[in-house]
């Protein structure tokens, strides 16, 4: 399955990628130029369809880039679909309680670590890829090592269990939203306040102390590096749409004719 998050992961390598709403397969493509690795297409913050994800999902494939959807709700339908997809990670917001981090599990992973149901789909290449062929228990054992499923660490709730959560069976890593996670907090976007770091902090230790993927969302270049000096294992920077919008505008200013 070659997942580049999972593999550079285990390497011990870092590795970066961005968020997408531009609903664009050649958007995805150039991401693949600019020498990233992965694309978050996100369900839950922009118009982008479970329909277009799928089509979304094998311009990243072709691109080189590990295809990772953000679901837009803890339930088993869109975890399923965007597996059987092709989607080689599933991010899932707004996660508050320890049953729904065993819900998620069940959904996102094959007995016996779960109960996601099975049907011929891109995921195992409708039975003619390599992991498919040697039996489908093979197959469901491989596709619960190398699909993801990542947890949104972005409520008090998730932060509380934060140790529980990034130790569970089946858990692959933990995403930080610092943005919602400073608002539960009572300090939106004050990410150089004290209680803040320590949050993030206490999230990334125990994201090492699990052996789990530890990632963050850093909105800009300054921001990934600091991260990534502090030990997380993964950074998701920036949106492509606003990467555009600040791209043009520093041609227009450049110009001088604004």
């Amino acid at each position: 399955m070659n997942n580049i998050l999972l593999n550079k992961f285990n390497k011990g390598e870092k590795s970066m990628g961005t968020f997408s709403h531009l609903l664009s397969s050649v958007a995805v493509e150039c991401l693949g130029c600019a020498g990233l690795d992965y694309v978050v297409l996100d369900l839950e913050h922009s118009p982008l369809t479970p329909e277009g994800a799928n089509l979304l999902i094998t311009a990243a494939r072709s691109a080189g880039l590990a295809p990772i959807v953000r679901v837009d709700e803890i339930s088993r339908s869109p975890i399923l679909k965007m597996l059987d997809s092709g989607a080689q990670a599933v991010i899932v917001p707004r996660v508050e309680t320890m049953r729904e981090v065993e819900d998620l599990v069940s959904y996102a992973k094959f007995a016996p670590l779960g109960s996601r149901g099975f049907c011929p789909s891109r995921d195992d290449g409708w039975g003619l890829a390599e992991h498919a062929q040697r039996g489908l228990e093979e197959y469901m054992q491989t596709s619960n090592r190398e699909a993801m499923l990542i947890i949104q660490c972005e409520t008090l709730g998730c932060m509380e269990n934060i140790e529980k959560v990034a130790a569970t069976e089946g858990v692959d890593g933990i995403l930080i939203g610092p943005f919602d996670l400073s608002i539960a907090m009572g300090k939106p976007a004050q990410f150089d306040d004290c209680e803040v770091k320590a949050a993030f902090t206490r999230i990334l230790r125990a994201c090492q102390e699990a052996g789990k993927l530890a990632m963050i969302f850093a909105s800009n270049a300054r921001e990934a590096g600091d991260y990534l000096h502090q030990g997380f294992d993964s950074i998701a920077v920036g949106l492509d749409t606003v990467v555009y919008i600040n791209a043009y505008r520093e041609i227009v200013k450049g110009s001088g004719i604004r």
